[in-house]
């Protein structure tokens, strides 16, 4: 199987495996790793990494990158490390890796050791002096508009810069005055000596060390002179012992970068061995689009800064925090990872699919509760008057072991204001005057004919009025009793709890927003008004007047519930017992409409 083969991932479910698990097939990089361990490639080690950059909060397209890391390493006895690209001191923050590693922790992974880019600044240092020593690196002064000049196009060669045969105890000694701190950053730039007329542009005389003059969060002030990324990855995979580097589509290019810098290291190091030997492996796959997602770290970051978002965890956000705060079970995240695959060409993902996936998860796993989030009360007027029943709810009809709960019944109930019509359409199967209904796990209710309901000054219902049928409580003798009406649900107004619950949709009315945001970009709009112009404005609403069952009070933060008949929610991180914050996950059923 050669570079350019794909294979997508196929699925089908596991038999009896709670919580949506999945059999695969095995992806083309998965094929490779079988493949390099059966011949003893790289003495049949598997070594892999997970590599982010701490300048924000990852998002669901690094879990992609992460399920496959640590996934096949795990999967074939190998090691995943976790190591922190940290070569840019402007933009990064240990708030960044601390989120990092509990998102990892959160999507069932760990790592076998944590190490950073900056670990190896010292060796990228002097390895930069002896490739300077070798005639293969010099000191730029030239401007980057200058030098972005000088490289040409596709189609046409660059123009060596006027600095580039300067003398070797020159370029040292300007070396060192990069790192300094006296050295006005972007005046001098460090390059690797390689090809002006290369076709692939990243060898034209790339740059290998800039001047920032901004203190490390590890190193501090040691360093004011930095590396550039593409100097710093492939050295520091082949520096860990890395076997197999796996990247997005947009490194394809990089790659024989990559592979030049470190036979150039190897050199440096004195090692002899053959070339292919002990060197990490790179594989390219495709990033994980989402139709109505945004999922660039730089945009994300502008949406918190101009508050378009309460920050990186609203459950709006594709962060994987948001998305553990809006109610995703990481399994549900995985499984949905394992269906689309792995492959090398780019593709925009339904974001249906995701949420399928999600429902097909929380199906199994969520505890079922009645909540009213849209109430009206209902009077059953044959039912004594300071009476309570104590009726069974179960607690998940797919896992019969998670047992049940108590319910309580009374004579005045909640129930939802769209399950009632006071002139009943032809085909409204729930209440109405003179109609049947049930209420789930408890009684058969008839709406009354000659008094239905009491409504306000605006016309608006306020009261319902029935009768039920004392023999049909659910579970007994009689409860079978046949009806044309629905089943609905229901809380004792004065057996349940006043709850706030937040409803969101996307947050996009665009199906592409990275390519509606660079039309109007182009059209003049800067981010912010562009991003404005995109954004669904129904995203979320908060519904203050809602009742939940008493059954929840003291569940803690982020547990799985089910609102029967409407959809999957969980509590939010701001809930407290005195005041009851759930946020919507998704519905029962896929009602987004393009």
């Amino acid at each position: 199987m050669n570079d350019n083969d794909s294979t997508k991932v196929t699925v089908s479910p596991t038999e009896g495996e709670r919580g949506g698990g999945l059999r695969t097939s095995v992806s083309f990089i998965e094929q490779k790793v079988i493949n390099d361990l059966a011949e003893g490639r790289n003495g049949g080690r598997l070594q892999t990494r997970f590599p982010p950059e701490p300048n924000g909060y990852l998002h669901i397209g690094h879990a992609k990158a992460i399920a496959l890391d640590f996934g096949l390493a795990k999967k074939h006895g190998g090691v995943c490390n976790l190591r922190f690209d940290d070569t840019n001191p402007q933009k990064e923050d240990t708030e960044y890796m601390e989120a990092i590693e509990q998102d990892i922790r959160w999507l069932g992974f760990e790592w076998g050791n944590i190490f950073y880019a900056s670990d190896y600044f010292q060796q990228l240092w002097d390895f930069a002096v002896w490739l300077i020593k070798q005639g293969r690196a010099y000191v730029d002064e030239q401007s980057a508009e200058e030098i972005a000049k000088q490289k040409g196009t596709t189609t046409s060669p660059g123009t060596n810069s006027p600095f580039r045969d300067r003398p070797v105890e020159e370029n040292l000694k300007l070396f060192e005055f990069m790192n300094s701190g006296q050295c006005e950053p972007g005046t001098l730039v460090l390059r690797a000596k390689i090809d002006m007329s290369h076709p692939n542009m990243l060898f034209r005389d790339p740059l290998i060390y800039r001047v920032l003059n901004i203190p490390h969060i590890r190193t501090g002030n040691h360093w004011n002179a930095y590396p550039m990324y593409d100097f710093t990855h492939g050295q520091s995979d082949y520096l860990e012992g890395v076997t197999h580097s796996w990247c997005t589509l947009e490194f394809v290019e990089h790659r024989p970068l990559y592979d030049l810098f470190v036979t150039w290291m190897k050199e440096w190091r004195g090692e002899t061995d053959n070339i292919e030997d002990n060197r990490p492996r790179q594989t390219e796959f495709n990033k994980l689009n989402l139709n109505y997602t945004l999922m660039s770290k730089r945009n994300l970051l502008a949406l918190v800064k101009n508050g378009f978002v309460s920050g990186w965890d609203d459950p709006r956000m594709p962060t994987i925090c948001a998305f553990r705060r809006r109610g995703y079970s990481p399994e549900s995240i995985i499984n949905f990872i394992q269906k689309i695959g792995y492959t090398t060409y780019d593709a925009l993902n339904d974001f249906a699919l995701l949420e399928s996936a999600v429902r097909d998860d929380l199906n199994q796993r969520a505890t079922r509760v009645s909540a009213v989030i849209n109430p009206v009360r209902l009077v059953i007027t044959n039912y004594p008057e300071g009476q309570v029943e104590e009726l069974t709810a179960v607690n998940n009809p797919e896992h019969p072991e998670d047992g049940t709960h108590a319910i309580e019944f009374s004579r005045e109930l909640w129930i939802e204001r769209d399950d009632f019509q006071p002139v009943a359409e032809k085909k409204f199967m729930r209440l109405a005057p003179g109609k049947e209904v049930r209420l789930k796990n408890a009684y058969i209710i008839k709406c009354d004919e000659q008094h239905p309901f009491d409504t306000d000054a605006e016309g608006n219902v306020t009261t319902i009025y029935a009768t039920y049928d004392p023999d049909t409580r659910s579970g007994q003798p009689g409860a079978d009793r046949k009806i044309k009406g629905k089943t609905l649900h229901w809380l004792s107004c004065a057996h349940c709890l006043k709850a706030e619950v937040r409803m969101y949709e996307r947050l996009w009315q665009v199906e592409n927003p990275r390519d509606e945001l660079a039309r109007l970009q182009d059209e003049g709009l800067d981010n912010v008004e562009a991003m404005r112009r995109m954004m669904n404005p129904d995203s979320l609403h908060v519904l203050s007047d809602c009742y939940v069952e008493k059954f929840v009070r003291d569940m803690p933060h982020l547990t799985y519930l089910q609102f029967q008949r409407i959809g999957y929610f969980n509590i939010d991180t701001d809930s407290t017992p005195e005041h009851l914050v759930f946020n919507k996950t998704v519905g029962l059923k896929d009602t987004f409409k393009k």
